[in-house]
């Protein structure tokens, strides 16, 4: 953990509201209906497999442990169409909408771009929403529940408690406490 003036800080990255946007759009696209809950949880497991192959999450969200697991709070504020998010990728209206808990095509017109990603963060996503979808509710937060979410105890997750344990991790969590906040997401 990087140490300025005595206190401590946690690794942060800056958010990417167009790639939020971009996997929200492409999720309700392609999983008409979908449960908010896989949504998140599919950002959760794409976010935590990039960041330990790549070393840098896709979307660098700010993660919070609840109930049922992982939060990403700007991605879940954007899939409620918060206005706050809206101006930050440019749209007055998101092209789905939240209705209960499930999210729904609401502009049949609306484009899916994935432009914004990579080879390895569309890999991952793809691995992230395939890997939710296929488990119910149960099995998700079941799946969720690991080391990281139970040290944030229902407060913020740390981005060094997602990186896998092993002889590197040392490493890697100091080369992100040195670089994270000057990264480009």
């Amino acid at each position: 953990m990087f140490i300025y003036f005595g206190v401590m800080t946690m690794i942060r990255f800056r958010f990417s509201p167009q790639k939020a946007f971009a996997a929200l759009n492409w999720m309700v696209n392609d999983h008409p209906g979908i449960d908010l809950h896989a949504v998140l949880k599919s950002c959760y497991f794409a976010d935590s497999t990039h960041l330990n192959q790549q070393y840098r999450p896709i979307f660098g969200a700010t993660y919070r442990a609840m109930k049922f697991g992982p939060v990403p709070l700007e991605i879940y504020e954007m899939a409620k169409g918060e206005a706050l998010w809206l101006a930050e990728v440019g749209v007055e209206k998101t092209p789905w909408e939240l209705r209960g808990y499930r999210l729904a095509r609401s502009n049949n017109d609306s484009k899916v771009d994935l432009s914004v990603f990579s080879e390895t963060e569309l890999e991952c996503l793809d691995a992230g929403i395939k890997k939710s979808t296929s488990m119910d509710f149960g099995d998700r937060t079941e799946a969720t529940h690991g080391s990281d979410w139970q040290k944030a105890n229902l407060g913020l997750m740390r981005y060094e408690d997602m990186i896998d344990e092993g002889d590197d991790k040392a490493s890697i969590v100091e080369y992100l406490e040195e670089n994270a906040r000057f990264m480009k997401i």
